[in-house]
């Protein structure tokens, strides 16, 4: 129910002074004051300009006055309603011409809104004075809140004029992009530029107390754009330092800009050196470039172009070049030394919904195989430590009929760091046709041997390089290119005989092109083989057959419902194979040449292909068929599950995939049964840890020069088979999570840069130490959830901690030497002591060697704005140690101190 106080008021106004109801009728037409009833309290609410309101006020409250002198009130500049409201009462004045608000008080005036516990309208001046209120404890509170557009100001206090828009703010507190601005007195010009007076700005969260700060005595704040200072130091823990500027200029901006990148300083083995300075280039929403460059007082010298770009539904990427021209002393001096080293990075992925037929992709990491043992700049330990690069870059299209025809064209690259050694195909076709099934039926599935008969046609053309690090590129690697084509048509069925056993047969034709072959001849004179080139279009054709047949056999045993293992389950399932592989002599010629044994004018028949050492080799020149078993297990139980609510027991597995496998060739001379083959896996914890082995087992005893011979090794006084090499490994994470009552959270998505680049998806390697001293790449370790963040306080704070191990165990004995050619255990683990410290460590144990593998330490401190972090290798040949200590946020990231002590590099002549 509504009670409209004023129209009482009017109504009696009227019969006492009929002369003036034309003005009142005025005054109620322009006005509408409601009064409601909210938590217990009364809040007034207003619509009408204020103004208006007062004058209206004047005009009744005049017509009680003698005087009937009046003066022209002076009109007024605000050109829009002001909406108030206050939760205990709002006064109006007419003496003082000023309006009060009280508790949770409000004004809105335009786009400018102000909250606060008592507010002041003062229509006289046209301005607005807001406050905070004390409560009953003494406290200062509703403190108030200036918000203008998007951008918001809590200050003690602030003075508003309605004419000019102008404000004084006493200790407003405001954040812009990074910083949280405090300043004693601020002056607002207009919503764009602001003057303040003894500020201080930090990235800290809590601006009234902040753990460091920039003191300036007058600043010029643009918002969104800059802070311009004057003369400003830096304070640490209330204490002012050394550091200052005379002037200082900070960017607010929320976008990307461009700007100069301020390099670190230090001192490694190639002198004195800035690094990581140069400029960064805003290209646009979609694109950026960074270009970085070092500079050491040897001489060497370094440069750095790293690129990022997206389309939001379209793709993503990155691209990164490097190069460092490195010295090694001083020209002159015997132990100078000097190289090049580089290294090109590019990563491409392509949404998914942005063409369902065709994509693109690219992951490429190639460059100077000594590129990480001899950079100066970065410190990708995984990386490192591997031993391969490689890369790839694929489109592929599909086009859509019956059949489909399937097309993609990479390119790529593998390059062992050890070696040189780099295999490169530029490119590869690859098409294929969707299976053809010719006397398939209509409608309905497909049954018997003739309706399941399937062909398809498979094309694959390459041009590969087999070239080193030295000769990557050069003319040489273009002249030794290797060129070829393989067709492949595969026609299959497959059935059942007899319901349970299921049969397979497949025939498969190859035609392999070749725009290359290799004539050989023998030179009396030189006494050796002569190879040539003959350049030019040749083909060879090939064809074989397989079949198999197999079957499912399940064997289970019921216990008592009342145990703990209500039963278990045994599968079984055997597979017996045939097939053919004719010997295709016509491609084969010979030459003679002066016997190896006898020089008394005997010579031996050499037999070659023309095709050995093409794309695909030379066809199989011997005739085999051979006949293969296989038999695989694995064994399950169901035990009762601890949750007592649970209906059904839980499946658990005993032994997951053991195998065998061996076969028989029928057409050998010697030599028939191939090593039986062994492998499976134990489950230890149940999806989290399986002991995986693998082996294998010759029935062929040896000579006495550890040559197989064709007796078995039973006969020749030994077992049954002779265990020639085996292979046992584990790996397995565990981490506090696993002991509490949440789930766990899914992370097989791991995307760091040493895992995109050739490394371990786990840190058992070490973690990369970032340029702003993460540890910690892709996760926070401080960051936790609300729960933890509440419990903070040392009696009730959990230490979270993850460990994860690796271990493998190598054994060879192909020719009686059995021992253990690998043995070592690796692990890695990180414990978060407490909620700003985390320490961690990683490191192996070689059993067989009995030494350390590459060891790391590490720790980590957050210091709330800022971040500490250390590590260290202590022995090897990459012994080093980092240690770093700067601001979080990046537009500070420049504040900053960090020192190294780099590995000891081995920089070679080139």
């Amino acid at each position: 129910m509504q009670t409209n106080i004023p129209n009482i008021l009017f109504c009696c106004i009227f019969l006492l002074f009929s002369g003036a109801l034309l003005q009142a009728q005025e005054i109620e037409q322009n006005r509408s004051i409601r009064i409601e009833a909210e938590k217990d309290s009364l809040v007034l609410v207003s619509t009408l300009p204020l103004a208006q309101m007062i004058k209206s006020q004047d005009s009744i409250l005049g017509l009680f006055q003698t005087d009937t002198l009046k003066q022209e009130r002076k009109n007024r500049m605000i050109t829009d309603v002001v909406d108030y409201k206050a939760t205990d009462y709002m006064r109006l004045s007419n003496r003082e011409k000023k309006m009060y608000l009280y508790n949770e008080a409000q004004v809105v005036y335009q786009d400018m809104t102000i909250d606060a516990g008592y507010i002041i309208i003062d229509n006289e001046k046209n301005e607005v004075y807001a406050y905070g209120i004390t409560d009953s404890t003494g406290a200062y509170t509703q403190t108030p809140v200036f918000q203008q557009g998007a951008k918001t100001v809590e200050p003690d206090s602030i003075r508003f004029n309605f004419d000019t828009e102008r404000a004084l703010v006493y200790n407003s507190r405001t954040q812009e992009a990074s910083f949280n601005v405090k300043g004693e007195v601020t002056k607002r010009e207009n919503d764009s530029v602001y003057f303040m007076k003894n500020v201080r700005f930090t990235t800290s969260e809590n601006v009234d107390d902040p753990e460091y700060y920039f003191y300036a005595r007058k600043i010029k704040f643009v918002p969104d754009r800059k802070i311009v200072s004057g003369f400003v130091n830096m304070y640490i823990a209330d204490i002012p330092t050394p550091l200052g500027l005379p002037f200082g200029y900070f960017p607010l901006t929320e976008e990307r800009t461009s700007g100069f990148i301020i390099p670190s300083f230090g001192d490694s083995q190639q002198g004195y050196f800035l690094q990581n300075g140069g400029y960064y280039f805003a290209l646009s929403d979609y694109a950026d470039l960074l270009a970085v460059g070092d500079y050491y007082t040897n001489g060497s010298y370094a440069m750095r172009l790293e690129s990022s770009y997206t389309k939001r539904y379209k793709f993503r990427g990155n691209f990164s070049f490097r190069y460092e021209r490195q010295y090694n002393s001083e020209r002159g001096f015997p132990d100078f030394s000097e190289s090049s080293v580089y290294n090109i990075r590019w990563s491409h992925s392509q949404d998914a919904k942005a063409s369902p037929s065709s994509r693109f992709s690219a992951s490429v990491n190639l460059g100077s195989s000594n590129y990480y043992q001899q950079s100066v700049n970065q410190s990708n330990t995984a990386n490192f430590l591997n031993n391969t690069l490689s890369s790839s870059v694929s489109y592929s299209k599909t086009f859509e009929g019956n059949p489909g025809v399937n097309f993609s064209l990479t390119a790529t690259h593998s390059q062992n760091t050890n070696t040189g050694e780099i295999n490169m195909t530029l490119p590869t076709l690859q098409a294929s046709v969707d299976r053809i099934y010719p006397f398939a039926p209509q409608g309905g599935s497909k049954k018997g041997i003739i309706q399941n008969i399937n062909l398809q046609y498979n094309l694959r053309a390459e041009n590969r390089f087999n070239t080193t690090d030295s000769l990557f590129f050069q003319p040489e690697m273009f002249r030794d290119a290797v060129l070829g084509a393989q067709h492949s048509i595969p026609l299959a069925t497959n059935f059942k005989i007899l319901k349970y056993f299921s049969v397979s047969a497949s025939t498969n034709f190859e035609e392999n092109w070749v725009f290359k072959t290799y004539e050989r001849s023998y030179d009396e004179t030189t006494n050796s083989e002569v190879i040539d080139t003959i350049n030019g279009f040749d083909s060879y054709r090939t064809y074989n057959f397989n079949t198999s047949i197999g079957t499912t056999l399940y064997g289970r045993k019921d216990f008592s419902k009342d145990s703990k293992i209500q039963a278990i389950r045994h599968v079984i399932r055997p597979s017996i194979s045939y097939g053919i592989n004719p010997a295709f002599d016509q491609y084969y010629d010979t030459y003679e040449r002066e016997s190896l044994t006898d020089r008394d004018g005997l010579t031996d028949l050499v037999e070659y292909s023309r095709f050995t050492g093409t794309l695909y080799g030379a066809p199989n020149r011997n005739y085999s068929s051979s006949i293969g078993l296989s038999v695989s297990n694995t064994l399950e139980a169901k035990v009762r599950d601890k949750d007592s609510t649970a209906t059904e027991p839980k499946k658990i597995k005993l032994l997951n995939n053991f195998s065998f496998s061996t076969s028989y060739n029928l057409a050998a001379d010697k030599l028939k049964l191939a090593p039986v083959s062994v492998r499976g896996g134990i489950p230890i914890i149940q999806n989290k840890l399986d002991i995986n082995f693998t082996g294998n087992l010759d029935p062929y005893a040896l000579n006495n020069n550890n040559q197989r011979i064709d007796k078995l090794n039973i006969a020749n006084g030994g077992s049954l088979f002779r265990l020639t090499n085996a292979n046992v490994s584990f790996g397995y994470s565990f981490s506090s999570k696993d002991f509490s009552d949440k789930d766990n959270e899914n992370e097989d998505e791991i995307d760091n840069e040493s895992y995109r680049n050739g490394g371990r998806k786990d840190d058992l390697f070490g973690k990369n130490t970032d340029l702003d001293g993460n540890l910690y790449e892709d996760e926070d370790p401080f960051e936790g959830d609300e729960e933890e963040e509440k419990n903070k306080e040392w009696y009730r704070y959990k230490i979270p901690w993850d460990i994860r191990l690796s271990y493998t165990m190598t054994y060879s004995n192909q020719r009686r030497q059995s021992e253990i050619s690998s043995h070592s255990l690796m692990f890695s683990g990180d414990v978060e002591l407490s909620p700003k410290w985390a320490v961690g460590a990683s490191s192996g144990f070689d059993i067989r060697e009995g030494g350390f593998t590459y060891t790391q330490l590490r720790f980590q401190r957050d210091l709330e704005s800022w971040r500490m972090s250390f590590s260290w290798v202590p022995f090897s040949a990459r012994r080093s140690w980092n240690f770093f200590i700067g601001i979080k946020s990046s537009v500070l990231s420049d504040i900053k101190y960090d020192k190294r002590r780099q590995p000891t590099r081995t920089i070679g002549r080139n």
